[in-house]
């Protein structure tokens, strides 16, 4: 069982418990994992604007035919269901193309 810290704080008479591996990661300065996340994403943000902002970043090409979707529909008077199945994909992303709510 970890050793425990009991920590007073000055405003209040409340008393918190700390475990004692919790206040030694802290001070000896190791880094949560969301903040490394924080980071990381925003490293990554940068390098996307910077790529962007030289032409070779254009981002993933569209799998979905967006047109084929609005024929099915108008032309053919097909569902959500039927165009997905036609179409070989998912009946959330034909809602989506269509702007529908489900």
């Amino acid at each position: 069982m970890p050793s425990l810290v009991a920590i007073s704080l000055l405003l209040r008479p409340v008393v918190s418990i700390i475990s004692c591996s919790k206040a030694r990661r802290e001070a000896s300065g190791c880094v949560p994992s969301s903040a490394v996340a924080a980071s990381r994403k925003e490293r990554q943000l940068e390098g996307i604007a910077k790529a962007k902002a030289e032409g070779v970043y254009k981002g993933r090409k569209p799998s979905i035919d967006v047109e084929a979707v609005r024929r099915l529909r108008d032309e053919e008077k097909l569902g959500p269901t039927e165009i997905a199945a036609r179409l070989k994909i998912g009946r959330a992303s034909v809602y989506r193309v269509l702007g529908e709510r489900v």
